[in-house]
């Protein structure tokens, strides 16, 4: 409450008006919070605005500041960052409204809300150097594929693997990973699906960039056509990722020559976000408390089994699967 009260006084001290009124807007998977000051109190001066509550010993707001601008200059819809308060965590930030691709996603809309994702993904991509945001190397991807055997498979699912399966799992790390690492680099989002981008004008408006870092080329995009949060038939997938992959082409992106090809490196990147994501929602649950993500972790199995089902580097991973799921309906 008292945090609350700071964020609400230096809010109303940006905007030159004595007191503000401000009503939760969202909350994410980590630690801040995001606040809307509506357009009716006078001293917002007709617009809203959202206010962002960044804890300092848990987050970092510098980051968030930086890739805006980067994204901004990029030519693609960011929040501005009006004021910031890095010692206290606080961020006062225009409103990109309250309306999720996820929320307004449906047969009618979705050819045109993900050609504009698309067009948006591509300027920034075009924009990417390296040396500006932090890479996506080896020692990071791994980092997040062993949240799987950690959070997954040994707290979510209680299993103990035996060492053959730990070598194969590894085996199988390491296949994904000389894929992931020999893509051509680029910007990435790292979240870029129908919960961070909002329907505005224009679209889409880009929330949660934060974590961008120097990375795979199809990283953001098995993000969005491999969504925990929505699905969509494969048919629709190839559509959406070969508009992407002409048009890249054409913008003179490093995509590959062969869409078979970066359909492969697509599905292969979309494999190790899955298992990252996996032990992520684990974590929430089992360390965090946050129950909300159990519900989505069917969908991004079954984005998991198809791949490794599907090419035969990868059927080890598929087997094991199955294995872990007998064992832990052995163990209850």
């Amino acid at each position: 409450m008292e945090r609350l009260q700071a964020l609400q006084g230096w809010a109303a001290q940006q905007l030159g008006v004595d007191a503000l009124d401000i009503a939760p807007a969202s909350a994410d998977a980590s630690f801040r919070r995001y606040f809307r000051i509506a357009s009716n109190q006078g001293g917002a001066r007709g617009r809203d605005y959202i206010v962002m509550d960044a804890p300092p010993a848990h987050e970092d707001c510098r980051p968030f500041i930086a890739v805006a601008k980067l994204f901004g200059e990029a030519g693609v819809h960011v929040p501005q960052v009006l004021a910031a308060n890095l010692e206290q965590g606080f961020l006062l930030l225009t409103d990109l409204g309250n309306t999720t691709y996820l929320s307004a996603l449906n047969a009618g809309t979705s050819r045109e809300l993900y050609l504009a994702a698309n067009d948006a993904l591509i300027r920034i991509q075009l924009a990417s150097r390296p040396g500006v945001l932090p890479e996506y190397d080896r020692a990071l991807l791994t980092r997040e594929l062993m949240l799987f055997p950690e959070w997954y498979v040994a707290k979510h699912l209680g299993v103990v693997m035996s060492d053959e399966q730990t070598a194969t799992l590894h085996a199988v790390f390491d296949r994904l990973l000389a894929n992931n690492l020999a893509q051509p680099q680029v910007y990435v989002h790292r979240d870029w699906h129908s919960r961070n981008l909002m329907v505005s004008d224009p679209n889409p408006g880009i929330l949660d960039f934060q974590d961008a870092v120097y990375g795979p080329i199809t990283y953001d995009l098995a993000s969005i056509y491999r969504d925990a949060y929505i699905q969509w038939d494969e048919e629709h997938q190839l559509d959406w990722v070969i508009r992407y992959w002409e048009k890249a082409r054409a913008a003179g992106l490093p995509v590959r020559e062969d869409f078979g090809d970066f359909w492969r490196d697509f599905e292969w990147m979309g494999a190790q976000r899955h298992i990252k994501v996996l032990g992520i929602f684990a974590r929430l649950y089992h360390r965090d408390g946050k129950d909300g993500y159990l519900k989505d972790m069917p969908l991004v199995m079954s984005y998991l089994r198809k791949v490794c089902e599907r090419y035969i580097e990868l059927k080890p991973m598929f087997y094991l699967l199955d294995a872990l799921e007998e064992k832990q309906t052995q163990n209850r």
